[in-house]
């Protein structure tokens, strides 16, 4: 049957999550309400993520597996969960800043 987290995802895979999961946040302009969301579940984002394979078999006929899989996976690391709400921060199109942040500090 279908296996979760059989591979970890490389980092090519992550950061495309990521981005894309980005892009539906900014497309829908939630960028405010998206990080505050993720910086107050942060601590428990990987209990969050074994809640979505305890649910898999509600989300899995609507979103799929390899969704599901893949941003469970995602979700799992705190520190990938700090990088979503990095690039949720940045400003599109904006120069980067001279003052060090805690995002700059984390690359």
């Amino acid at each position: 049957m279908f296996d979760f987290w059989e591979d970890e995802l490389s980092e090519e895979q992550t950061e495309e999550l990521l981005q894309k999961a980005a892009g539906e946040i900014r497309k829908r302009k939630l960028e405010a309400p998206a990080i505050l969301f993720f910086e107050m579940h942060k601590p428990i984002s990987n209990v969050m993520a074994h809640l979505t394979l305890v649910s898999a078999p509600m989300l899995v006929p609507f979103l799929g597996f390899d969704f599901v899989n893949q941003y469970s996976n995602l979700l799992r690391k705190r520190d990938n969960v700090e990088r979503l709400i990095c690039i949720l921060e940045e400003i599109p199109g904006d120069e980067p800043q001279l003052l060090e942040t805690s995002c700059q500090k984390n690359k």
